[in-house]
């Protein structure tokens, strides 16, 4: 479709051109076609030069090419699946119970003692000695020496001159003008109105009572520990009054001994040092924050692409291939091989064997067997067996149907109309004014009889 639009456009330039040609040659296709009595010189310039010339505007259609877009309705045919009612039959199963009597074999094994008697093989295994002469082969290697005549290859590599003629392939490109039609992307920037959502903060002062306070030193008197001490009460013998008694610090030398009762002293009282926690009870001010939603708009830009058909001009390169024969010279290696005789000396191997008389003695095993009576016991099992009767329940399945209602697609084709678009190339009329020579009368005839411009003789 392409390539027969650019030859209609090709052929519309080319009927153009021939045009305005033709219109700038008063009508003649070329300056070929003028007599040659045109060409002659008609006589002096200045003689020329003061007869008067004139021209007129005359108006020409002219037919240029123009691309239009056009549309034109196609139909397809389109498949859609229509959903139709229907209904079909679904089948159920269910099950009952069903009663039903069986006979079980009941199996007993019952052990019997049986004795019998039984030959047991007792087996031995007994020695001989046993004395033979064997002959046992003694071998033995001995080398001699032979001459023996080979013939030995002798490679040898020649070369030899071969022409060879081949064709080398010749590639020329060449470019043609195409006229080809392509989609554009054109982009064009939109605007919508987005809502969106904001936290706002909003920061509150308040007063929140705080439990603080503060660590005092104080001083506690604390009483002393009541204690039990035991007292010695001393003899009147060792009182300060009779110098002649001698008393100890734990006893009297008296003949009467001390007596000791107990009494309960209180210690020293003990200050101590301590911090007690003083509580208050304060107002402070917290800085709060919380968040209030605030819906705020916006517009947001986003992008929408559309294809805009294009013509453009392409140079499309075409490539000729053409072969050239060519003659190129080779060395090409052989080899030659002839045989040269030698003299070789080897050793070959000559084995020699005799035998030699041995008398060796070994030892044959023998087995021995004798049937001993043993009297053994076993125990024979004996299976009984009888029925009993058994009822058992199974389950019998049955098919209840029923209808269901369900939905099938069926396809369906139908035409829908779609408009496409196409270019195509039309010749559309322009009106061109240029300006043609008029003979005056005294170039062309005295009289001239019509308004029509002159000859093509008179113009030239």
């Amino acid at each position: 479709m392409k390539s027969h639009t650019w030859i209609a456009v090709f052929a519309t330039a080319c009927l153009v051109n021939l045009q305005v040609a033709a219109a700038g040659l008063c009508g003649a296709s070329s300056y070929d076609c003028c007599p040659p009595s045109c060409c002659a010189p008609t006589g002096d310039f200045c003689t020329a030069k003061s007869d008067c010339v004139t021209y007129k505007t005359v108006q020409e259609t002219v037919y240029e090419p123009k691309t239009i877009r056009c549309c034109k309705t196609v139909m397809e045919t389109v498949c859609e699946q229509v959903p139709v009612p229907c209904k079909k039959t679904v089948y159920d199963t269910c099950y009952r119970n069903e009663c039903y009597t069986v006979c079980k074999p009941v199996y007993k094994t019952c052990y019997k003692t049986v004795t019998q008697k039984v030959c047991k093989p007792v087996y031995k295994t007994c020695y001989k000695t046993v004395t033979c002469n064997v002959k046992k082969p003694v071998y033995k290697t001995c080398y001699k020496e032979v001459c023996q005549t080979i013939c030995k290859p002798v490679y040898k590599t020649c070369y030899k001159t071969v022409c060879q003629s081949y064709c080398e392939p010749v590639y020329s490109t060449c470019y043609k003008e195409v006229c080809c039609q392509s989609f554009k992307t054109v982009t064009d920037t939109c605007y919508k109105d987005v809502c969106y959502t904001v936290k706002k903060p909003i920061t509150e002062t308040k007063y929140v009572d705080v439990c603080t306070g503060y660590w005092k030193t104080v001083q506690q008197r604390i009483p002393g520990q009541v204690i039990e001490k035991c007292v010695v009460d001393r003899p009147t013998c060792c009182a300060p009054a009779a110098p002649s008694c001698a008393c100890g610090a734990d006893a009297c030398s008296c003949a009467a001994p001390p007596a000791c009762h107990t009494v309960k002293v209180q210690c020293p009282d003990r200050i101590i040092c301590k911090k007690v926690w003083c509580p208050k009870v304060e107002k402070r001010a917290v800085c709060c924050t919380r968040y209030v939603s605030e819906v705020c708009h916006k517009k947001v830009p986003y992008t929408v692409c559309r294809k805009v058909p294009v013509t453009i001009r392409k140079k499309v390169p075409v490539t000729t291939c053409r072969y050239v024969t060519k003659t190129r010279t080779r060395k090409v290696p052989y080899t030659t091989c002839h045989t040269v005789k030698c003299v070789v000396k080897k050793k070959v191997p000559v084995t020699t064997c005799h035998y030699v008389n041995q008398c060796i003695t070994k030892r044959i095993p023998y087995t021995t067997c004798k049937m001993t009576t043993q009297c053994i016991t076993k125990k024979v099992p004996v299976t009984t067996c009888h029925t009993v009767k058994e009822t058992r329940t199974r389950r019998v399945p049955y098919c209840v149907p029923r209808q269901v209602c369900t939905v099938k697609y069926v396809t369906k084709t139908k035409c829908v109309p779609r408009k496409v678009e196409y270019t195509k190339v039309v010749c559309v009329p322009r009106t061109v004014c240029r300006k043609v020579p008029v003979c005056v009368p005294s170039c062309c005839a005295p009289t001239p009889t019509c308004s029509m411009p002159c000859d093509d003789k008179c113009s030239l």
